[in-house]
């Protein structure tokens, strides 16, 4: 059957693969139009998307560590509006690096991705989102800082808790805005950087992640949680 038709609008950023590119389709198939952003289209599986979804799929191209590039996204889209706009951004280190043993280039490298560039690309797009819309961003059950019971992966746990943090900070200069605002924690998903050996595949996490969100939908304020709805302790 075809997607029943929305009139409702998702600017994604970071769609290229993996959960991103898996959450621009379950947005297209449930009708909404998309705008979703690559780096690099050699690496990108948008453009099966797009054919597949004639019309309603516009592909840009911005890399959000580069401020000068967020905002020329910014101008070519100032004419649009959002039901939301979505910040998928992760990296973590390549053999899982404790921060004692991380070079500074690598751990500036992580930090930059997934807490600095996801933050600056929300302050720049935030007000091409409608008043009751949603603004969501890619966090990690790894950001929590009162689960983190094993010591692992300390570096890639610290950059998704740098993100939270910004996003309380963001919450709190705009706590008058009636936007919805949720940090978003996938689960362990297979993808390359989740590895082969995740519990959840992506269709278990994604299509759930997207239910989560469009039930806050309406709620303003600040929530952290997982893909199934549950509240993430901070």
């Amino acid at each position: 059957m075809p997607p029943r038709q929305s009139n409702k609008k998702l600017l994604l950023i970071g769609a290229s693969r993996g959960l991103g590119l898996a959450l621009a389709e379950v947005y297209l198939k449930r009708g909404w139009s998309v705008v979703a952003t690559e780096r690099d289209a050699r690496t990108s599986g948008l453009r099966l998307l797009a054919q597949a979804h004639a019309g309603r799929l516009v592909i840009e191209t911005v890399d959000i560590a580069h401020p000068d590039q967020v905002a020329a996204l910014r101008q070519r889209l100032a004419s649009e509006r959002f039901d939301m706009l979505f910040v998928n951004a992760g990296v973590t280190t390549p053999h899982h690096e404790s921060a004692a043993e991380v070079s500074t280039d690598e751990f500036a490298r992580v930090m930059v991705t997934n807490a600095l560039s996801p933050i600056r690309a929300i302050e720049a797009l935030r007000d091409l989102v409608v008043d009751e819309g949603t603004i969501g961003v890619m966090s990690s059950g790894r950001g929590s800082v009162a689960n983190n019971e094993d010591g692992k992966e300390d570096v890639y746990r610290a950059s998704k808790a740098a993100l939270n943090m910004f996003m309380r900070s963001f919450a709190a200069r705009h706590a008058d805005d009636s936007r919805t605002l949720v940090l978003m924690a996938p689960g362990w998903v297979r993808t390359d950087m989740g590895g082969p050996e995740a519990r959840l595949s992506i269709a278990q996490s994604i299509p759930n992640l997207a239910d989560t969100m469009d039930a806050q939908a309406g709620k303003p304020g600040l929530q952290y949680l997982d893909y199934l709805g549950r509240r993430v302790p901070w």
